[in-house]
């Protein structure tokens, strides 16, 4: 299904839209193995990844799947393993909220999305607002979208907790929207009734936020080794999907296959979700690579960690343990992020910035570490000035120079 344009394949750089992918004929890396084995439950999910790392992409997926656009799956792993399932493209009644590209800093910024959402379905479902809270509301569209179908409702959540780490720094308001969440969320588990699947992504999963305390039937995979390849891009996928695009990186960068393989493993790859897993690249970094043909930062370049930086700084954190592997966590630490714990290693874990580097099974222990390059230097690079004054380029005390001195082995004459 990949045609070419321009003698190069189409690459999906920030495509996150499924439908859009398939029918405009974007290079797809096939994950819907794993949609099958969500799916054919009814069991609610919830799934943590860093940014760009193809959660919204997955929920495009399932809304495809549950919507029952067969023709998009045409040649995927799906169609072969629902061939003997009658029902398997029947259309159900899908709720997709999408919590990206919002600026929550403002007042009541996440009811107005929320609104917003609820109000483009009771169009579609011929319900009435009456200024009715919002919970109520959505509690009325699931009841009324199972009554109009006969099938009963799909949930979707993309991206959950950007509404809370948006406010990072203003705590009144992201009380507040814990708040909404627990109004709003809390229908799922009472209208259990009405509902066929949930499936629910972020970044972090915030300890005691409601949306887990009271919906306590969401199983949780990010640390599931089933599901530890299902966003990230494997070397067996790297391998068989994208070597038109190594070969192109090679010429361009006037290196062999092998060797751009190789470097292509020490910039993007490198994370692990389980201990046992595969290591996967970062997919939004490894399409962007093959795109610009070069080695660059993309994934960093997307976002830098300000506040996590920050409170690194204020504690006085010892950053040379993030080479020495000497950062250790339990698995309800790597899963859980409250806000109120002053140990940032959770945090940096589940936000991309640390991988799983080794586990002892005996005690149950984590030890993390950088995945890679890119998010090694891209880090360092943004600690230097906390921890350095006046080390900008040409300082002399620049994270380059001092990059230099260490490869001399003149580190001890660094001044």
């Amino acid at each position: 299904m990949n045609t070419a344009y321009n003698n190069e394949r189409k690459l999906p750089a920030g495509i996150q839209d499924f439908e859009k992918l398939r029918e405009l004929d974007y290079v797809y890396v096939d994950k819907t193995e794993y949609v099958y084995k969500l799916v054919k439950t009814s069991i609610p999910f919830f799934l943590s990844r860093p940014r760009r790392f193809g959660k919204s992409l997955l929920l495009s997926t399932l809304r495809a799947f549950w919507e029952g656009k067969k023709e998009l799956f045409k040649g995927l792993a799906i169609e072969r393993l629902v061939t003997d399932d009658p029902n398997a493209w029947t259309p159900y009644p899908v709720f997709y909220f999408d919590l990206n590209n919002q600026n929550y800093t403002r007042k009541n910024a996440l009811e107005n999305v929320l609104s917003a959402h609820l109000s483009k379905w009771e169009t579609q479902y011929s319900c009435t607002a009456d200024n009715k809270p919002l919970e109520v509301r959505f509690a009325d569209l699931l009841e009324t979208a199972h009554k109009q179908t006969g099938r009963r409702c799909v949930v979707l959540v993309d991206e959950y907790d950007k509404p809370l780490l948006d406010l990072y720094d203003l705590p009144e308001q992201k009380e507040h929207n814990k708040a909404v969440f627990k109004g709003f969320f809390g229908n799922l588990k009472s209208c259990d009734a009405h509902i066929r699947f949930v499936f629910i992504t972020g970044v972090t999963k915030f300890h005691k936020v409601s949306i887990f305390s009271d919906l306590n039937q969401l199983t949780d995979i990010s640390l599931n080794e089933d599901y530890a390849e299902l966003c990230g891009i494997t070397e067996e996928e790297l391998r068989r999907v994208f070597m038109p695009e190594i070969k192109a990186l090679a010429v361009k960068r006037k290196i062999d296959e092998e060797t751009c393989l190789q470097m292509l493993k020490k910039q993007y790859d490198g994370y692990h979700f389980h201990q046992d897993g595969q290591n996967v690249y970062n997919p939004y970094s490894l399409i962007k690579s093959f795109f610009a043909k070069e080695f660059g930062a993309y994934w960093f370049e997307s976002g830098t960690p300000s506040f996590l930086v920050k409170r690194l700084r204020a504690m006085d954190f010892d950053i040379r343990r993030f080479n020495d592997k000497t950062l250790y966590a339990s698995e309800s630490m790597l899963k859980d992020y409250s806000d109120d714990n002053p140990d940032p290693i959770p945090l940096l874990y589940q936000t991309g910035y640390l991988t799983i580097a080794d586990y002892d099974p005996e005690v149950g222990e984590y030890t993390l570490s950088f995945p890679n390059n890119e998010v090694k230097y891209g880090f360092l690079d943004c600690l230097m000035p906390e921890y350095v004054n006046d080390c900008g380029s040409g300082s002399g005390i620049d994270i380059f120079t001092l990059r230099r001195y260490v490869i001399r082995g003149e580190l001890e004459s660094y001044k």
